[in-house]
């Protein structure tokens, strides 16, 4: 091939293969239209929540640094105001182990689903949290530990092997505690507890389901033979919500009455607010005045239609007054001479 040939050549391949290329991309266009596919507005919502918690990291960062700081000056503070510099631990001596066993029952384990599984693992968190402050901590029982809830808690909370004062047990409770010894604690139960046996073993069902297996704890404690109760919620509140209480609040309100041996006292400072409890005799007293007051209204309301009917009376005068006057204009143009 001459020199002169070689430049028409290359421009000829180079335009070739733009044109090779340009075909490609216009063969591609379709693919990629099909296989990406238009947003919906609810991932385009996740995907904005995901950016926004993104940039806002090094914000949260910093608030957590600051509140750090700010506990500690309010702990080197406290210590300060105490002349002794000893009352966390004059505290923790004044602590009165009860022997009343509070055992979580967590056999449930294939009936919940992982988001489940991570709102039980966070109320025995709590129920923990709240035994190791409590005055008079019980006996802590975790049985039937194992499946979902413990992969769960090995993943996102590995400290829990380290926790003191509670009893981690892979077997069911029936294996160690006598059947004598258990009540469990259920909303269905027909028995109402009117106090705590520290001598007895409570157990409450470690479920999460959001009623969807209505009655099972009952079912459980018919069936093993053993004993079973519910709070007396009613006997001392009115709520407008459902008596199922999660197992964090059971378990605090037995240490809040172990601590006051109130059942009253124990709920309102236990239930939240959104439960909306009042107690029983103020029901009482609110019904009683709201029929005083729906009957006070109807007596108004009659004597004001009775007031009415007696003004119309007044302001339209009788027929009977109405048919003399006639009588007597008949009568008196009768006696007209004509």
């Amino acid at each position: 091939m001459s020199s002169e040939m070689l430049p028409a050549f290359v421009e000829t391949s180079n335009v070739e293969r733009k044109q090779d290329l340009s075909e490609d991309q216009e063969s591609e266009k379709p693919r990629l239209n099909k296989e990406f596919k238009p947003i919906s507005k609810r991932q385009m919502k996740k995907l904005i929540k995901q950016k926004q918690w993104e940039e806002q990291r090094e914000l949260r960062k910093q608030k957590r640094k600051e509140k750090r700081k700010r506990k500690q000056l309010e702990r080197q503070c406290q210590m300060e105001s105490n002349s002794d510099g000893n009352d966390r631990k004059r505290i923790r001596r004044d602590v009165v182990h009860s022997t009343l066993r509070l055992i979580i029952d967590c056999s449930f384990d294939s009936l919940m689903v992982l988001k489940d599984i991570k709102k039980l693992h966070k109320q025995i968190q709590r129920c923990y949290a709240e035994n190791r402050r409590a005055l008079h901590p019980v006996q802590f029982y975790l049985t039937s530990h194992g499946g979902q809830l413990k992969k769960n808690m090995d993943e996102n909370d590995k400290g829990w092997v380290n926790w003191k004062d509670i009893h981690i047990k892979p077997e069911h409770y029936s294996a160690f505690i006598k059947k004598e010894d258990l009540i469990y604690l259920t909303s269905d139960s027909p028995n109402v507890l009117k106090e705590l046996d520290e001598s007895k073993a409570y157990v409450i069902g470690g479920l999460v389901d959001h009623n969807h297996h209505k009655g099972l704890t009952y079912k459980q404690a018919s069936d093993y033979g053993i004993d079973h109760a519910q709070l007396p919620l009613g006997n001392f509140v009115k709520m407008n919500s459902r008596k199922v209480l999660a197992i964090n609040h059971v378990f605090e309100i037995i240490l809040e009455y172990l601590e006051t041996r109130d059942w009253q006292e124990a709920f309102f400072t236990i239930l939240p607010q959104r439960k909306g409890a009042i107690p029983t005799d103020k029901a009482c007293e609110t019904s009683s005045h709201d029929k005083k007051s729906a009957r006070v209204e109807g007596e108004l309301d009659s004597d004001s239609s009775e007031e009415e009917s007696s003004r119309n009376k007044l302001n339209s005068p009788p027929e009977e007054e109405k048919q003399d006057k006639e009588n007597s204009a008949d009568s008196t143009v009768n006696s007209i001479p004509h």
